[in-house]
């Protein structure tokens, strides 16, 4: 949030804003020292709550309340917590932080501490071995996330992140490289779990912008165009024409993207067509063009991880499921369902993706009027994602349950919002 507002207003850099805040500062007799680090901090999510003075140049400046910038106010102890019901309140609430109800950074536990450790003792082992464990390390919690959700993933991939960051400051040149693009890696991983634990947006905005600084200074062209892609892929669809501006961006900048991530991007500029009110014939048009990229991808050499090529699960299922939102998005339902119906079922997709899915499913079989089959879809979304908490899969079944309000009289409409209302409360 508060990046969209900074960049909207003109501020395209951070330092472009720490000037602008001195300005209004003055102008306001207000404290007019402010750093470019303490913007960051603003935006990533770990300044929660400016100071009085700050928030007075804040609103200010933007025209709007701290909650439309994304920072929340900090929970006040009652009096009467003490001891060790105080303590007991404490945790309690440094749980839903961590589980993204709020969205703050998640505290450390002892898996990231073990990497950040790893770090220190990075000087003692030799480059293969660091890299190979690193790699090794992102790509065990990606592939953890698929199964059990960001909650599990989100803790160890920061310490990750931070043990590559740690040990690129001291590094050799041709090592601090690799590292850093292995840290674009990383941080891009991280922006897509805060994403799906539903942190803040200018968490995840500060993550990918992390992501493309080190793909820049790695020279990794093609990492910076993919994150690109995965900005765009995490715009909100209120937000269609900048979704289109960031995948357009990422097939028409100054790097390549490989066939497959390529065919990523088209597929997702197709759908912010859609979404902004495009014929279906354009849409078409341009997921023909998601087609024949695909079309380009050499066979796999193996199973895709975090670290490996550059959008190396992107298959034909999945353009093809992601072709049935676009159809969704403008209007084709029927067409929509029928694409879905086909390729769910596959045993393609992770647990994560098949629960996202189906709840887009669920949303084209209410839009094309098949109720029942609807809340079917979105009791079996339901179940796959109520345990690991897939924030987008559960964000797409309240998109459902809304569309099902008129049919609120069915057992089978009623059973799916019931349980997803309880699974709210939990």
């Amino acid at each position: 949030m508060f990046v969209d507002a900074r960049v909207e207003r003109g501020w395209n850099t951070q330092e472009d804003f720490a000037a602008a805040y001195e300005d209004k500062a003055r102008e306001l007799h207000e404290q007019a020292r402010i750093s470019v680090r303490q913007v960051r901090r603003w935006e990533s999510g770990e300044s929660t709550w400016p100071n009085r003075d700050a928030r007075r140049v804040l609103e200010a400046m933007f025209d709007c309340s701290m909650e439309n910038l994304g920072f929340y106010r900090p929970v006040r102890r009652n009096r009467q917590y003490s001891g060790e019901n105080g303590q007991q309140l404490e945790e309690h609430m440094h749980r839903r932080t961590f589980l993204g109800l709020v969205g703050a950074v998640p505290v450390l536990d002892l898996t990231m501490l073990d990497h950040l450790t790893a770090a220190h003792r990075a000087r003692r082992r030799s480059k293969g071995d660091l890299l190979g464990d690193l790699r090794t390390a992102l790509d065990e919690t990606a592939r953890a996330d698929g199964l059990d959700g960001p909650h599990e993933a989100l803790p160890t991939a920061l310490g990750i992140v931070s043990a590559i960051n740690f040990t690129a400051r001291t590094a050799k040149e041709d090592l601090r490289r690799e590292l850093l693009a292995l840290g674009a890696r990383g941080a891009e991983l991280v922006a897509w779990l805060y994403r799906d634990a539903g942190a803040p947006a200018q968490a995840v905005a500060y993550w990918h912008h992390q992501a493309k600084e080190w793909a820049t200074l790695s020279g990794d062209g093609a990492m910076h165009a993919y994150t690109l892609l995965r900005q765009a892929q995490a715009t909100d669809r209120t937000q269609a024409a900048r979704m289109l501006d960031l995948a357009r961006a990422a097939t028409t900048g100054p790097w390549t993207l490989p066939p497959r991530p390529r065919a990523e991007a088209l597929q997702q500029e197709a759908r912010a067509l859609a979404i902004t009110g495009a014929s279906t014939d354009q849409v078409a048009r341009v997921l023909d063009q998601a087609y024949a990229a695909l079309a380009e991808a050499a066979p796999p050499s193996g199973p895709a991880t975090c670290t490996g090529p550059l959008g190396g699960s992107y298959t034909r299922e999945r353009l093809m499921v992601q072709s049935a939102i676009c159809y969704r998005e403008a209007g084709q339902n029927k067409r929509a369902v029928r694409l879905f119906g086909e390729h769910l079922a596959t045993d393609a997709f992770a647990p994560r993706d098949r629960a996202f899915f189906t709840a887009q499913y669920s949303g084209a079989l209410v839009a094309a009027g098949e109720v029942d089959e609807a809340a079917a879809a979105a009791l079996e979304s339901l179940t796959l994602a109520a345990g690991a908490r897939f924030g987008q899969a559960l964000a797409e079944l309240h998109r459902t349950a809304a569309d099902l309000v008129p049919y609120t009289q069915r057992p089978a409409v009623r059973d799916f919002r019931q349980r997803l209302s309880e699974l709210a409360l939990t």
